[in-house]
């Protein structure tokens, strides 16, 4: 059962007297002055009470630090729902050590992460940096994940309460969530996260919830303060407080980022005017206080908290072994998987995504790693020399030209790969240069040391590309304002991008409007490119709008070299696949469909994808399809191949990853975090109506939804994944009765059947026959990963938490139980539970 965090065992802080001694020193000048951040990225120093500039940074995918590009790399962990999808709280837990460590490397200090809304639809834009549908899932990965970081001395950062689930007009969104859903559902991985992960800091969303924005939503103060004793700090979403008096008088302590937002000197002069109490005021900075001495930011006050010692190859491998853990073998036909590597001679590993392949998504999770691994070259370096491999692209699903590969830029002074990029004020007078080895550019509120951002009115990026082979090359910039380009000295084009009407700023940031110029270049040829950005924000939109566009500059730098058509592609594919005794084909999402800052309009492949695969599987019985997106997709064609392996996005180590999958040196480890639909028809929408999105399927999202007149069949079910041995399941014990609100455990007996060893995610579900009160049919409520050698037996002890039977009364406005008979039922997947057992709960 939840526990609410109490003196006995709360974090490591300083003593709360030494706080209050230190929040009296100050001024009301210098407390506000703390409740909005200095930068993007960082909080304000007081050297007057011993504060230390406190650092925060994205981190679903990875610790990103202050820089948004390849000058500052960070670890690529696999995204949430595939740490989701190895349901291993331990390995999640380290893998939140490694964040830790990544964090300290990096000078960062708070950690916004994870990311705990539900997977209410498929189609939400963010739904690959969200755990789960279920909020026990997510509430148990999650709590693994806070107390991995924060044991290495990095605050972590709950997000977003409540209810940003979707992307569309996410600013101004207002969510209309029965009560019973949003506490049994929305709230759940929240309140486990702040009760038993003792999490240190929570971020308000951008959307409100019920009427009120959530940075002014009575919810912070009436659940996070009263109902659950957070002791912690609350910060807004970048941009989202947008009022002084409310959010104030509510219980948000922080606006992000800074030092622009609508507390500072008007929230001074509402308290003078008596229109804020001071005493808000003072909660809000001690608990600033109590965070910074958390993680070591308050002078005399020691954190003994060291995140574990990680090198390159235990980073590497770490990231492998989660990778493999976190793929889904959802079909996998006359045994086609693992392959015998000692009689292949010839593989074809084909699709889009087998030599460039998606290991993170897109807007806030975007990390730099030092390097990926493409599908393509971790199985060419697994099967060495001996085994021929072939490949073919078969489809380019992206409608839009991709940033410029490294490989075909040339500084212009010859030295080597990259682009020059010079920053120039009104006049052209070169107020500063940086030589990039990347084409994808973002400043936030500094273009780097001695670079006046004021000043700066243009951005001009130079380089040399050479052609690689001969052909048509597009080539061109993308971003919002004006751009112009120059080939050879020649101009190519001057226009201004602008965003579609009522488009999402944001969403114009992570996919913006393109200008290409097609140039024809021999083998080998080279031609110089200068493209130039001018600073303005004439095209950002509203208030929050004009704030990103003050505080970021963005554009990219975009290079497709030339390529065959679809049809051509395609023929060639299965030529390949028709000569090697196995093809693998890599599809997946594109940063088109699959991003922050929109959500999804369809559930398919993008491009010709369905196809490819439809052809190659034709041309070969033995088809291994990877999926590699962060979400489900429809998947035609799933009873027509050989195997279909879920990778989602995998991280850096993809490729290694995935030849260990094949190959058979890893497991396939993952069980699905979300139904995966056969169809997109009875799926929630994302669309609002008069910027109301009413949650009108209530407690009934996912496979909480099975059995309703609604219900459609999905393609692969809650929980399911197979692995490469078989299991048994022997017998379920669990007690005869039980107290409510008291946590017990079921006992289930498994046997490994197969003839090697290997791990089994075991679920109990709970149901309740002939309840009162409206609930799903069938709803998890616990799981245990166990591992077994051949013929070996293993009981796993499923811990069934309380809250699992428990539900909320809108009338008394208190969680109760049902008293009476739950039947229990355990198995390997949501929908295959051989094991049944009753349990009395009494009443209270």
């Amino acid at each position: 059962m939840t526990r609410q965090p109490t003196p006995t065992d709360a974090p490591p802080t300083a003593d709360e007297a030494e706080l209050a001694r230190r929040l009296g020193a100050l001024t009301l000048e210098q407390k506000v002055r703390l409740l909005t951040g200095a930068d993007f990225w960082s909080l304000h120093p007081e050297p007057a009470v011993g504060l230390r500039r406190l650092v925060v940074s994205d981190g679903p995918a990875g610790v990103r630090g202050e820089l948004w590009d390849e000058r500052s790399p960070s670890a690529n962990v696999p995204s949430p729902t595939a740490l989701a999808a190895t349901w291993d709280e331990q390995l999640v837990e380290q893998l939140g050590g490694l964040l830790a460590h990544e964090a300290r490397a990096k000078g960062v200090d708070v950690l916004l992460a994870p990311t705990v809304n539900l997977h209410r639809t498929p189609y939400g834009g963010r739904h690959f940096e969200c755990f789960s549908e279920d909020p026990l899932l997510t509430a148990r990965i999650g709590v693994a994940y806070v107390k991995g970081v924060q044991g290495g001395g990095v605050a972590a950062t709950v997000k977003h309460f409540v209810g940003n689930d979707s992307e569309t007009q996410r600013m101004t969104l207002d969510a209309r969530i029965g009560e019973r859903a949003l506490r049994e559902l929305y709230l759940t991985p929240f309140e486990a996260i702040v009760g038993e992960g003792r999490v240190w800091a929570v971020m308000a969303a951008y959307n409100g919830v019920n009427g009120h924005p959530m940075t002014e939503s009575p919810l912070l103060r009436q659940v996070l303060h009263d109902d659950w004793n957070f002791d912690g700090l609350v910060m807004s979403d970048w941009f989202a407080a947008r009022t002084t008096e409310q959010s104030a008088r509510a219980a948000l302590d922080l606006v992000m980022p800074g030092p622009i937002g609508p507390w500072g000197d008007a929230l001074v002069a509402a308290v003078r005017k008596g229109k804020v109490d001071e005493t808000l005021v003072d909660d809000k900075v001690l608990r600033l206080l109590r965070l910074a001495a958390r993680v070591g930011a308050l002078d005399g006050i020691p954190t003994t908290a060291r995140p574990p010692e990680q090198d390159t190859a235990s980073v590497a491998a770490r990231l492998r072994e989660t990778a493999a853990a976190g793929f889904v073998l959802a079909r996998n036909e006359n045994a086609v998987l693992p392959l015998n590597r000692v009689v292949l001679k010839k593989i074809a590993v084909l699709g889009p995504n087998a030599a460039v392949a998606r290991t993170l998504g897109g807007g806030s999770a975007t990390v730099f790693p030092p390097y990926t691994v493409s599908p393509l070259d971790g199985i060419r370096a697994a099967l060495g020399d001996g085994v021929e491999v072939t490949h073919g692209i078969g489809v380019t699903p992206q409608t839009r030209t991709p940033v410029a590969p490294l490989s075909h830029l040339r500084l212009p002074d010859g030295t080597g790969e990259g682009t020059e990029v010079r920053f120039l004020a009104a006049d052209g007078t070169l107020l500063g240069s940086e030589r990039r080895a990347g084409a994808a550019y973002t400043w936030m509120g500094s273009y780097g040391p001695g670079v006046p951002v004021g000043e700066v009115a243009r951005v001009e990026v130079r380089t040399v590309v050479r052609a690689a082979g001969a052909g048509r090359y597009a080539i061109g910039g993308s971003g919002i304002g004006r751009f112009r380009m120059s080939v050879a000295g020649t101009e190519a084009f001057d226009v201004r991008l602008q965003l579609p009407p009522g488009a999402d700023l944001v969403e114009g940031l992570m996919t913006p409007p393109q200008r290409l110029h097609t140039v024809e270049l021999a083998a080998g040829e080279e031609t110089e490119i200068v493209l130039t950005h001018d600073i303005d924000t004439e095209s950002a939109s509203g208030s929050t709008g004009e704030a990103i566009g003050d505080a970021v500059t963005m554009f990219q730098f975009n290079l497709q070299p030339p390529h065959g058509s679809d049809d051509e592609e395609i023929e060639r594919a299965v030529a390949l696949a028709r000569d090697a005794e196995v093809a693998v084909v890599v599809v997946g999402t594109t940063e088109e469909v699959e991003s922050e800052g929109f959500d999804r309009t369809g559930l398919a492949l993008p491009g010709r994808q369905d196809e490819l695969v439809r052809r190659v599987a034709e041309a070969n019985p033995r088809t291994v399809v990877v999926v590699n997106s962060g979400a489900p997709v429809l998947l035609p064609w799933a009873d027509d191949v050989a195997a279909v392996l879920l990778a989602w996005f995998p991280g850096q180590e993809f490729g290694n990853a995935l030849a260990d999958v094949l190959l058979g040196t890893a497991e396939p480890g993952g069980r699905l975090p979300t139904v995966w639909p056969a169809s997109e028809r009875g799926l929630p929408t994302t669309e609002p109506s008069d910027g109301v999105l009413t949650y009108d399927e209530g407690l009934f999202i996912g496979h909480r939804g099975a059995g309703r007149p609604e219900w459609q069949p999905p393609r692969y079910d809650f929980g399911h994944g197979l692995g490469y041995t078989t299991w048994e399941y022997v017998s379920l014990d669990v007690p005869g009765e039980t107290p409510p609100g008291t946590d017990f455990t079921a006992e289930v007996r498994v046997r490994n059947t197969g003839t090697r060893h290997g791990k089994e995610v075991v679920q109990v579900y709970a149901r309740r026959p002939g309840s009162e009160v409206e609930r799903p049919v069938r709803w998890l409520a616990g799981f245990a990963v166990v591992e077994a050698a051949p013929g070996e037996e293993m009981v796993a002890t499923v811990t069934v938490d309380a809250r699992a039977l428990r539900h909320w009364d809108p009338e008394s406005g208190r969680w109760t139980v049902e008293p009476g008979t739950f039947r229990l039922d355990a198995g390997p997947s949501s929908t295959t539970l051989p094991l049944t057992a009753d349990i009395v709960v009494g009443r209270s």
